[in-house]
């Protein structure tokens, strides 16, 4: 059905200038692609009972190819740099929670201290 579908429509395609139509002689049903290989690539599309119609709309070049590929490249080191930050930015958040805790507790310990000489001596007279 594959072979029947690519050799049976009848014009090339409406970037040539001619109509695009599919083998019953319907035109087809402008779609966009939601796969994982080609996310939001569009493409001509018609399924009729005996029929399959396929056909990108916009063909893609190996020039498109190859700077999409390194896009993606580098999108994904992005992504991993930006992970990396986070866990440093989670650590020194913990750490300087755990400073900020040791600070308070050094200071009401010190302040307890002197709170605590300064009413000895009352007691005493």
């Amino acid at each position: 059905m594959a072979a029947r579908s690519s050799t049976s429509f009848r014009s090339r395609a409406l970037s040539q200038g001619r109509l695009l139509l599919c083998s019953h002689g319907e035109k087809p049903v402008l779609r966009i692609s939601g796969t994982k290989k080609n996310p939001g690539r569009r493409f001509w599309g018609c399924v009729q009972e005996g029929y399959n119609f396929f056909r990108w709309a916009d063909p893609e070049t190996e020039v498109e190819h190859s700077e999409i590929a390194r896009i993606r490249k580098k999108l994904s080191m992005m992504k991993s740099r930006t992970k990396a930050a986070e866990w440093k930015l989670k650590f020194v958040a913990v750490l300087g929670f755990f400073g900020w805790v040791g600070f308070v507790c050094l200071l009401l310990q010190s302040w307890s201290k002197a709170t605590q000489q300064c009413l000895i001596p009352l007691n005493l007279v």
